[in-house]
């Protein structure tokens, strides 16, 4: 059964960023009319007794707000960067990327 809200689409690119309990899932699927749009999920995972469930979040983001978004998402990472906290090397956070690169890989 399809989905009408577009659920069911096939994604075309997509991109895992693993961060600690949340993984973030940046996914460009296609509309009926041949159009793009990214969905941006993030999923955390909850402990439930000795098993454990995924508690999930997931934005739309259409092309034509694409650049205002990334626009506003640097802008406000740039601010936290040097008006927060700008004594945090954040540099030591893009080198923990490499930690996941044991991870098994489907070829």
């Amino acid at each position: 059964m399809d989905d009408q809200r577009g659920y069911d689409r096939e994604e075309i690119f997509s991109k895992k960023v693993k961060a600690g309990k949340r993984t973030y899932f940046f996914d460009v699927k296609s509309t009926r009319s041949n159009d793009y749009y990214l969905t941006i999920t993030e999923s955390k995972r909850k402990v439930n007794g000795e098993n454990f469930t995924y508690e999930k979040h997931k934005i739309f983001l259409y092309k034509e707000d694409f650049f205002k978004f990334a626009e506003a998402l640097n802008e406000s990472v740039d601010y936290v960067k040097s008006e927060l906290l700008p004594d945090v090397d954040f540099e030591q956070y893009e080198k923990e990327e490499s930690e996941y690169n044991d991870e098994l890989k489907w070829e």
